[in-house]
C-alpha cells in the first residue's frame, strides 16, 4: 500500500514513550499557526513509498517498543496508517498517533484505526498555549488519551506513563 511521508526517524526518543519508529505522514488541513512541521502541510509533498518499506525498517530493530503516526495529519491517509498501526501491534509494538482533531470529533472512518491505536494526542497545536514543559505534546489544550480505556469507560481517559 502507498503511503505519502515526509519522513522516517527510525529511533525518535521524543514522539511517545520509549524507543519509537516515526511515521511522519505528508498533508495536513489545520495549518496550525506556529506549527513545529509546517514543510508537512502540503498533500502533494514528501514522497510516496510502500507501507512495507516501512514495516521491514520496523522488523529490523528489535528494540523499538512501538510505532509513532504523525505528520502532518496521519488521518488523511487513514488506510495506510491503519494498515501501519496493525503490523505494528501484531509485532508486540505499542501505537501512538497525533492527530489535530480532538477524539470527540474524529472521522467516522477512523474507528478502525482506533483499534490499534494505544494512546492519541489529540487536538490542533495552539501557539498560545505553547508550554515547553509539557509532555510528548506542544500546546497544553492537547491531550495524552489512552485509547483503549477511553472507549471502554466511554468518556476521556488521560495515558500515563504509570500503568500506561
Amino acid at each position: 500500500m502507498q503511503i505519502r511521508i515526509a519522513g522516517l526517524v527510525p529511533e525518535s526518543y521524543v514522539d511517545g514513550d520509549g524507543i519509537r519508529f516515526a511515521v511522519f505522514m505528508q498533508g495536513c488541513l489545520h495549518n496550525c499557526k506556529g506549527c513545529h512541521n509546517p514543510q508537512t502541510h502540503a498533500l502533494d509533498g514528501g514522497k510516496l513509498i510502500d507501507t512495507d518499506e516501512i514495516i521491514a525498517a520496523v522488523k529490523k530493530n528489535s528494540l523499538l517498543d512501538g510505532i509513532t503516526l504523525t505528520g502532518g495529519e496521519p488521518l488523511l491517509q487513514i488506510e495506510a496508517a491503519t494498515e501501519l498501526a496493525r503490523v505494528a501491534k501484531s509485532l508486540g509494538l505499542t501505537v501512538w498517533c497525533y492527530t489535530g482533531y480532538v477524539f470527540e470529533q474524529l472521522p467516522e472512518n477512523s474507528a478502525t484505526l482506533l483499534d490499534y491505536v494505544d494512546v492519541l494526542i489529540d487536538g490542533e497545536y495552539i501557539e498560545d498555549l505553547r508550554d515547553l514543559n509539557l509532555q510528548f505534546r506542544g500546546s497544553s489544550n492537547q491531550r495524552i488519551i489512552d485509547v483503549k480505556k477511553t472507549r471502554d469507560q466511554n468518556k476521556i481517559i488521560p495515558w500515563s506513563l504509570i500503568g500506561g
